[in-house]
């Protein structure tokens, strides 16, 4: 398996990782009770830090269909090279590093780290889309 399809793996990975760590946040706030009722009516209202981890969350949902996609096409259609390798590995560690820049606050660094994550998947595009 190439590297590009083991990030895109890790990415999966990161994923499921914010689901659970919003989740267990959430938890803390509405308790078990609440959780494992049938949940008719709102909890209470929702934190900083869960609020940002769930927009963070949010975010990674929006970015990570593209990513997957750029990388299988990249895959299938025999283009893996530096490009998307180097692009592969931005977007998973600006992603990583996105989550606890998000629930900590750090507005610039978080935009920034954004931006780099949306270099990386540029890269693999570029990759995809360069003439053969």
């Amino acid at each position: 398996m190439t590297t590009e399809l083991t990030l895109l793996g890790w990415s999966l990975v990161l994923a499921l990782f914010q689901v659970m760590l919003t989740a267990r946040f959430r938890n803390r706030e509405t308790g078990t009770t609440y959780n494992t009722g049938s949940r008719d009516e709102p909890g209470p209202p929702v934190g900083v830090i869960t609020g940002r981890l769930r927009r963070a969350q949010a975010n990674l949902f929006e970015t990570l269909p593209l990513f997957a996609a750029a990388v299988l096409i990249a895959h299938v259609a025999g283009r893996e090279g530096a490009l998307t390798f180097w692009g592969a590995w931005l977007y998973l560690a600006a992603r990583i590093a996105y989550v606890p820049a998000y629930a900590l606050g750090v507005a610039y660094l978080r935009s920034a780290i954004w931006m780099v994550s949306m270099a990386g998947l540029v890269m693999i595009l570029a990759a995809i889309l360069r003439p053969a």
